[in-house]
């Protein structure tokens, strides 16, 4: 099991931050402000430590928000000179993010320069939401501004502080009732020369379709006219939640037709019985019954057992694939069942479906047991801690 992520965000982080401060900051009380920060600080998880050291930033810095803003700019370390956010270190910056959410909410073009210069080594996007909703006008404005930015991660804050459903971060309601505002944005930002940014660009564009899926087929297939490798790419990232449950407008887009004649022509699932914390492959054989060619998107959809007894689907990414007339194909999955903190499994019969071009097919059934201690078909031997 992974440790958890507040473990890679100590006590040395307030001592760190108190440092960063106190060279900038004559008279800051480097001692008060960890000992507060400190106190407690073992029961919190990660975001609830930043948000504790923000709230202790606001009882020492100085009282007037704009001179707080102003040092907390220059404290600030060199900028990130990666094309992307890698590691925990610049998670030490996520207090800082949350000061300029609260602290700063009154003073707009203060916080606006310290979100510019924060992004540039971290991220702005938890907090530039809370001005998008103060401020919905001026903020958009500045960010249509920030689109064109020489700097690669304000470009990504335009894409990805307006995501509707950002994760960690509350969702912007007005988005989902009217996505236009951000359209406009993800059109000045869908052929951006950075990976980075279209990726923001296709996450904020799924999580438009979770809300809008017809609007954003119709953005998608615009796109996908006079788009390059790389556009598409980001297209079909960002319609990847409409792919698994199946749409037929997205899969249109992509040239696969829901009345595709590939059927499933077998599925071998072994080990059946299989225990909890061991892995489960599934194979399929494909055959084109067709004279001509065909195109499929296949995934594998499970139907996980709930301690209730009911059942939750789960999609699996398969295989996208052109089958000549008559051709066959095959492809395998190895799914793990070992108990994960996002995903706890229980025995009984767990249904196995195959999607073809959005159409789910039978493809049988495997035994989920609870016996410990019994050898995987690997050879690993299950834990019984789990």
């Amino acid at each position: 099991m992974a440790e958890p992520l507040k473990t890679s965000f100590g006590p040395e982080i307030p001592m760190a931050i108190a440092g960063m401060l106190a060279s900038v900051h004559p008279g800051f009380d480097t001692a008060g402000f960890v000992a507060e920060c400190l106190d407690g600080y073992d029961a919190m998880e990660l975001t609830a430590r930043a948000r504790h050291i923000a709230n202790r930033l606001g009882d020492h810095l100085p009282a007037d928000r704009v001179r707080a803003l102003g040092v907390l700019v220059e404290s600030l370390g060199p900028e990130n000179d990666s094309a992307e956010l890698g590691g925990m270190e610049p998670f030490r910056y996520l207090p800082f993010v949350y000061f300029v959410a609260e602290h700063g909410i009154d003073h707009f073009e203060a916080a606006m320069t310290a979100q510019y210069e924060l992004t540039k080594r971290f991220t702005a996007e938890f907090s530039i939401r809370s001005f998008i909703e103060r401020y919905p006008e001026p903020t958009l404005d500045r960010l249509s501004v920030w689109a064109t930015d020489d700097n690669v991660h304000v470009r990504r804050l335009v894409s990805e502080g307006t995501r509707p459903r950002l994760p960690w971060a509350s969702r912007l309601r007005s988005f989902q009732a009217d996505p236009t505002p951000v359209i406009r944005l993800l059109e000045l930002l869908k052929d951006d020369p950075e990976e980075y940014v279209r990726r923001s660009v296709a996450n904020n564009l799924n999580d438009i379709a979770k809300d809008h899926p017809e609007l954003v087929v119709a953005i998608a297939n615009r796109w996908w006219e006079d788009g390059g490798p790389e556009r598409r790419r980001l297209i079909r990232h960002g319609l990847r939640t409409l792919i698994k449950r199946g749409h037929a407008g997205a899969l249109a887009v992509m040239g696969f037709d829901p009345g595709t004649e590939v059927r499933v022509a077998g599925v071998r699932i072994e080990p059946d019985p299989v225990s909890i914390g061991c892995k489960v492959r599934i194979e399929v054989v494909l055959e084109n019954a067709a004279h001509t060619p065909q195109g499929a998107l296949v995934d594998l959809i499970i139907h996980f057992v709930k301690a209730n007894g009911s059942t939750s689907p789960k999609v699996f990414k398969g295989i996208e694939t052109r089958l000549d007339g008559g051709g066959t194909t095959s492809f395998s999955k190895t799914v793990s069942l070992r108990q994960q903190s996002t995903r706890i499994h229980h025995a009984g019969t767990h249904v196995v479906e195959i999607q073809v071009n959005g159409t789910a097919r039978p493809g049988g059934r495997f035994e989920l047991t609870d016996r410990l201690e019994e050898p995987c078909a690997d050879g690993a031997v299950r834990d019984h801690r789990e």
